[in-house]
C-alpha cells in the first residue's frame, strides 16, 4: 500500500517536523470554578435534569464514604474512592445511553450504577465474591482490577457492536497510569484502524498510584495522544459536570460515527489510590488543599444557585436518601448466601474433568471426617 501523503505537503529543511510546541490542547469548560458560566454552552438539559446531576455526584462522594467505613471496620478488603472526581464520574455516565457498556477500573461507582448495577452488588464485589462480576455484567457493567487491562477489550467488545449494526457504544473508564501500559497503545490503535464504536474515557487525577502526571510523561497533555492513533481527542475541565457529559456527549456521537474518541478528564483524586495506600507520602497536605478549593459538587451548587434551582435541592434530604439505599444494599450483601465448597471448582469448565471431580469428592471426603476444618474457611469474604 502507498503511503499516504497529503495532497499540498510543505516542503524545505523544517518539513515533516513535529514537536510538543506545535501542539496546544486547550480544556473545555462551562462552569467556572466560582460558579459562573457561559449560558450558551450550557447542555439541553431540563431543570429536573440539572438538578438530577446534583443528586448523583452527591450520591457519589456518600457512596465512597460509607465504603471507605465499610473497610476501616474490617468488612471490605479494600476500596477505591472517586471523592473529587464527582463530576468526572457522574457527568460522563449521564451521557451514556441504554445498551451502552461500560468496562471499568473501580472509581466509577456512579456511573455504574447509572446502568443499573446495585448496591449490593458493588459491595459484594469490594468483598471479593465473585458471583457480583456476573451480576455487573448482567448489567452491561463490568470492573477491571488489573490496570489497562480491560482497554483491548474495550476495542474488541466495540468491533462486534459494529459488525452486529448496533447502536451502541462501548465506554472504557480508566486512569492515567494506564495510559502508561502497552495495552493503552494497542486498543487506541486498533480502535483506530477499525474505526469501532468506541469512547476511551480517562480520568486524569493527577497521580498514578504514587507517580505524578509529569513522571508519567513528557506530553503538554494526554488528549492529543488521539492524533497518533487517528481518532478525535477531548480535553475537558473534569471538575465540570456539565462540561464532561457535553465531552461524553460529544464523544459517544463521534464513535457511533465511525470514530473512536478519547476524553481526557482533568480532575484530581482528593483520597488516597485505595485504601490500602498512604497518600501523604508522596504529596504534600497543600496541594490536596488547593484541589478541595475547586470541589465540583460545591462548584455544580453554586451554578444551580445561580440558575435559581437550588432553592428546591435539600442536600441532608439526599444524604439521608442515599445512606437508606446504602443500609438496604449492605443489609443485602450481608445476606448473600455463603459459597459452597464447589465453588472452587466452578467457572473452569463446561463440565468437570475427571481429575477435578476426584479432587472434588477428595475434599468433601476430608471436611465430612474433618469438620473442624469448616472454621478456616472463608466462605463469604468481607475483609
Amino acid at each position: 500500500m502507498a503511503e499516504r501523503e497529503p495532497s499540498e505537503s510543505p516542503t524545505g529543511p523544517q518539513a515533516g517536523r513535529i514537536s510538543q510546541a506545535d501542539i496546544e490542547v486547550g480544556r473545555a469548560r462551562i462552569v467556572r470554578p466560582d460558579g459562573s458560566h457561559d449560558a450558551d454552552a450550557v447542555p439541553d438539559l431540563d431543570d429536573q435534569q440539572l438538578q438530577d446531576l446534583y443528586r448523583w455526584m452527591v450520591l457519589e462522594r456518600t457512596f465512597d464514604e460509607r465504603m471507605v467505613s465499610l473497610q476501616r471496620r474490617g468488612e471490605l478488603g479494600t476500596y477505591a474512592s472517586g471523592r473529587g472526581q464527582e463530576a468526572s464520574i457522574v457527568g460522563s455516565g449521564y451521557a451514556l445511553e441504554g445498551d451502552d457498556w461500560l468496562l471499568g477500573t473501580g472509581r466509577e461507582a456512579a456511573a455504574m450504577l447509572l446502568r443499573g448495577v446495585s448496591i449490593r452488588d458493588l459491595v459484594l464485589f469490594w468483598r471479593g465474591v465473585g458471583d457480583a462480576a456476573k451480576f455487573m455484567a448482567e448489567e452491561n457493567a463490568m470492573i477491571a482490577i488489573s490496570i489497562g487491562s480491560q482497554l483491548p477489550m474495550t476495542t474488541g467488545a466495540a468491533w462486534g457492536m459494529a459488525l452486529d449494526d448496533a447502536e451502541s457504544v462501548v465506554a472504557a473508564y480508566f486512569g492515567d497510569g494506564a495510559t502508561s501500559t502497552g495495552t493503552f497503545h494497542e486498543a487506541l490503535n486498533f480502535a483506530g484502524v477499525l474505526g469501532v464504536p468506541a469512547v476511551f474515557f480517562c480520568q486524569n487525577n493527577q497521580y498514578a498510584i504514587s507517580t505524578p502526571f509529569e513522571k508519567q510523561t513528557r506530553a503538554g497533555t494526554l488528549a492529543q495522544r488521539a492524533v497518533g492513533y487517528g481518532i478525535e481527542g477531548i480535553r475537558v475541565d473534569g471538575n465540570d459536570v456539565l462540561a464532561v457529559y457535553e465531552a461524553m456527549r460529544e464523544a459517544r456521537a463521534l464513535a457511533r460515527g465511525g470514530t473512536p474518541a478519547f476524553v481526557e478528564s482533568v480532575t484530581y483524586r482528593m483520597d488516597a489510590h485505595t485504601t490500602s495506600d498512604d497518600p501523604t507520602r508522596y504529596r504534600d497536605e497543600s496541594e490536596v488543599e488547593e484541589w478541595e478549593r475547586r470541589d465540583p459538587i460545591d462548584r455544580y451548587e453554586a451554578f444551580l444557585r445561580s440558575k435559581g434551582l437550588f432553592g428546591e435541592v435539600d442536600r441532608e434530604g439526599i444524604v439521608e436518601e442515599v445512606e437508606a439505599e446504602f443500609r438496604a444494599g449492605l443489609e443485602a450483601a450481608d445476606d448473600y448466601p455463603e459459597g459452597d465448597v464447589e465453588a472452587v471448582f466452578e467457572y473452569l469448565y463446561a463440565e468437570l474433568p475427571p481429575n477435578l471431580e476426584e479432587q472434588l469428592a477428595a475434599f468433601e471426603a476430608l471436611l465430612e471426617e474433618r469438620p473442624e476444618i469448616n472454621d478456616y474457611i472463608e466462605r463469604r469474604p468481607k475483609g
